[in-house]
């Protein structure tokens, strides 16, 4: 016999789990006790929000889902960024919950939620384990849901005497979700509306992708000629140093690829959702039916058709359906993308000089050219991230950024890549009002000596805001100011190494002295409020 706490903790080792990162709380010591003697590694994190936007970030790094545990209440409220996230980012992640016991709800009992309401809207399912016999049933349930479909997050309640309670149960095998699969005739449909197109286009998007699919897409691309874009947020897709690379469909689209979705006679969209940001405020394609022959291919079946209605709807995998389409005789597109990539490389060519001692363009100028390929670059949400997104040339697995614009998130998510492979370099970039949002997990960051490096960038407010409320209301200012620490400072007492930025000729080699701690570090750049985004200034 073995406590709930025990056989929870040997069925997420048997799931694969190794690692989990936690705010304790003393609803699941239970379990905390169960892991103690267990291979996987507990992170103790200090806000539950950055806890989940760890575990959201390891889903994203590996395909199966990021494990995040919080207790009641309060701990489950601050968890909900990192659930959003993960349902908007279509990313494979758990969030296992401490429970009042089972004889006291309804009562109005200490810290009780009802979590069925409170997450129903941002999980695939929501689910309260009653019965400590049915954990390896219900686990595993969790984890196909997780990681079918569209992937995202399950939300797992554990009420604290369920987990005290003994059994006789033991854990099952672990769980493999593979497919859907696109068939050779939906392959060979889409062929044909190739041989009838003149200027198509293939935009990449969503999840589960693996390296191989990767390959094969860039490997369709060179065969066909095909130019490819990516969505929001989701550079690490397809190399941009490739020929044929057109550049991202996001904020700040490059004019002339807004323009080339529109003129494309047959857009193939692979793995995304042509949501709100990638579609420009849904004003790149009519609905329901768009201008542009459409072939949509998506794991989820509900999101195929829900806005936009294609010519051909595949359920599929993205890996699945390129993998089929390149056994198909394909036509060849002489021109469209070295059109395309010339009008990325112009787009992208230099960052215009901005304004103050301090310029994001001379930062990112220098780091785009400066950084190993194989790094990974975390970011949060902010106009900082418009330097990144347009002139990094981004390359697979680079990439950790929320497409729900989460403040907050690059700290944690590097974190999180960090620890998950400690020979690749790390950097988080971070606004000062992101930063602030989850900085106090930079101490995660120093507890366990991760080569992380946090490039802090302060303009002293709160900088997409204040750009819209100069826009909108000008000459009203209010709310957007921010009076901050000397991050430096505040790093160094941490135990790390920092350094501040006072002008653009310091950064390159204060950059170089960073990258050689041996520990994280952080690079704090004293920024002009003034310089808000690429050639364009709020006054």
């Amino acid at each position: 016999m073995k406590t709930g706490g025990l056989l929870l903790a040997e069925c997420l080792e048997a799931q694969g789990v190794e690692r989990i990162f936690c705010v304790p709380g003393e609803s699941y010591l239970a379990l905390l006790n169960g892991l103690h003697d267990s291979p996987i590694e507990v992170i103790a994190t200090r806000h539950e929000g950055g806890a989940a936007m760890m575990a959201e970030a390891d889903g994203k790094l590996t395909g199966r889902p990021g494990i995040a545990m919080v207790t009641r209440g309060p701990g489950a409220t601050n968890a909900a960024s990192g659930v959003h996230v993960a349902q908007q980012d279509s990313t494979p992640m758990i969030l296992l919950v401490g429970q009042i016991g089972r004889s006291m709800g309804g009562r109005d009992a200490f810290q009780e939620v009802d979590y069925r309401q409170m997450f129903g809207g941002i999980a695939k399912w929501v689910e309260e384990i009653r019965d400590a016999g049915r954990i390896p049933e219900i686990l595993s349930h969790a984890f196909h849901v997780a990681m079918s479909g569209r992937p995202g997050p399950v939300v797992l309640a554990l009420p604290e005497d369920m987990l005290r309670d003994t059994c006789d149960m033991q854990a099952g095998p672990q769980v493999v979700v593979e497919g859907p699969f696109c068939s050779r005739d939906q392959a060979a449909r889409c062929a044909a509306m190739l041989h009838a197109a003149h200027a198509p286009l293939i935009v990449v998007g969503g999840s589960r992708w693996d390296g191989k699919a990767v390959g094969d897409l860039q490997r369709l691309s060179e065969r066909t000629g095909i130019p490819v874009a990516v969505t929001f947020r989701r550079q690490g897709l397809f190399s941009a140093s490739h020929p044929n690379y057109a550049g991202d469909i996001g904020l700040g689209i490059n004019p002339d690829l807004a323009q080339r979705v529109r003129d494309a006679d047959l857009v193939i969209l692979v793995g995304g959702r042509f949501s709100e940001n990638p579609s420009q405020g849904f004003s790149l394609f009519d609905i329901p039916r768009p201008r542009q022959k459409l072939v949509h291919v998506h794991p989820g079946p509900e999101e195929i058709g829900r806005i936009y209605t294609p010519d051909i709807g595949i359920n599929a995998v993205p890996g699945s359906f390129v993998e089929a389409l390149l056994e198909q005789e394909l036509p060849r597109f002489d021109g469209l993308a070295s059109r395309a990539n010339a009008a990325y490389a112009s787009w992208t060519a230099e960052p215009a000089k901005g304004v103050g001692t301090v310029t994001m363009s001379a930062v990112i100028g220098h780091f785009r050219d400066a950084i190993d390929p194989d790094c990974v670059l975390a970011n949060g949400a902010g106009n900082y991230a418009i330097w990144l997104h347009r002139f990094v040339r981004y390359q697979h697995g680079m990439q950790l950024a929320p497409t729900s614009g989460s403040m907050g998130y690059g700290l944690p998510a590097a974190i999180a890549a960090a620890l998950r492979d400690r020979s690749r370099e790390v950097f988080a970039f971070a606004g000062d009002g992101c930063f602030q949002m989850t900085g106090m997990e930079f101490a995660v960051a120093c507890e366990h000596r991760l080569k992380l490096r946090v490039i802090l960038c302060d303009n002293g407010i709160y900088g997409t805001i204040r750009m819209h409320q100069a826009r909108d209301y000008p000459g009203r200012v209010i709310a957007t100011g921010m009076q901050n620490p000397d991050f430096a400072a505040w790093a160094r007492s941490y135990g790390a190494q920092a350094f501040t930025v006072g002008e653009d000729g310091e950064f390159p080699q204060i950059l170089a002295a960073a990258r050689a701690v041996d520990g994280p570090s952080l690079v704090h750049l004293k920024l002009d409020w003034r310089d808000i985004a690429p050639g364009r200034t709020i006054d």
